[in-house]
């Protein structure tokens, strides 16, 4: 793998965004383990569940609803979620007061299902994503997939990015450098290109001795069209 040295890509990200004070200011922070693993259940849920909404529409309307969401499905509480029942469900999916969408509504009841499981298994959702290899994040990414509903592609990375979990994420200027490198080549999801990410990801992180977050970030920042 022919890895450009992380330096040469700092250096050129602060080129681009007017100086190194700058690029830093525009970083975003990420929460330590223990801080992740005491985030209960009901946040995570209420994170995916707005991210699978923003999917496609304007982000700004799902913010503004948010509050409605959160009053109408007990605030994410996974246990009360899981009591309903079918019909209960398709009466929540037709409430005006917020987006009305049948199967965005139904990807609040599979992934509460997944985050009941989890928990039951490692005692909260917060402490499977805590414990979870960083050189590996992407089998993170593979989980939230699998076993959730509408996680797929990059919901599931930018949910736990606003969670802050220390994750990078595909975007099109990241997912466009790392092709010009060809350590993607092919589908973005296989598990040979996550493979070849994590490779190089954690290859910059051994010579920055940054987070996923920021390597991503700055990335970003240094090609595309991220200029000031």
């Amino acid at each position: 793998m022919n890895l450009e040295h992380f330096d040469a890509i700092y250096q050129r990200a602060i080129e681009r965004k007017g100086g190194a004070e700058q690029l830093e200011a525009m970083l975003s922070p990420s929460l330590s383990k223990q801080q992740i693993a005491e985030i209960p259940d009901d946040r995570w849920l209420s994170a995916f569940s707005m991210k699978v909404f923003q999917s496609g529409m304007s982000w700004k309307v799902v913010r503004n609803k948010w509050p409605n969401f959160e009053e109408l499905f007990f605030g994410f509480k996974v246990g009360p979620l899981l009591m309903l029942s079918d019909e209960q469900w398709e009466l929540k999916s037709t409430d005006q007061r917020i987006i009305r969408h049948h199967g965005k509504v139904m990807s609040i009841a599979a992934n509460a299902q997944m985050i009941y499981e989890a928990s039951i298994e490692h005692g909260s959702f917060g402490n499977m994503v805590a414990d979870w290899p960083q050189e590996g994040i992407t089998g993170l990414w593979l989980y939230l997939k699998k076993h959730g509903q509408r996680l797929g592609g990059n919901t599931g990375p930018y949910s736990l990015r606003q969670m802050g979990v220390d994750t990078f994420i595909l975007s099109t200027d990241v997912e466009a450098y790392l092709r010009s490198y060809q350590i993607i080549e092919g589908g973005r999801d296989t598990k040979r290109s996550l493979g070849a990410c994590n490779q190089a990801f954690a290859h910059w992180q051994q010579q920055s001795g940054r987070s996923l977050t920021h390597i991503s970030q700055i990335i970003a920042y240094s090609s595309g069209d991220n200029r000031l």
